[in-house]
């Protein structure tokens, strides 16, 4: 990978063929179901964590006042739900080691 280059689905789906012999469409079904599984555990409200990866949580923010930088206006802020990824130790050590 470049540095500029994009992790896809295809691309775990493809991992996922090469490396443990599942067939392309059983990779890439596999995919689509752990994403799946990921996404509607967050859309119930409930926080995602991979051991030695990360965890995905959900924070509430609430109304605050925010200011439109170019006339300075203050304009409210609705509430609202924000997804947030928090990388684990393993995963920091293993990008600040380049490998």
């Amino acid at each position: 990978m470049t540095s500029a280059a994009t992790l896809t689905r295809a691309d775990l789906a493809d991992a996922l063929h090469r490396d443990v012999g599942l067939s392309r469409a059983d990779a890439s079904r596999l995919v689509e179901q752990i994403l799946g599984h990921m996404c509607e555990a967050l859309s119930k409200g409930e926080n995602v964590k991979i051991s030695g990866f990360g965890s995905f949580v959900l924070r509430d923010k609430g109304e605050r006042i925010g200011r439109n930088p170019k006339t300075g206006v203050e304009v409210p802020i609705a509430p609202r739900r924000v997804l947030t990824f928090r990388a684990s130790q393993m995963l920091r050590d293993r990008i600040v080691s380049g490998g």
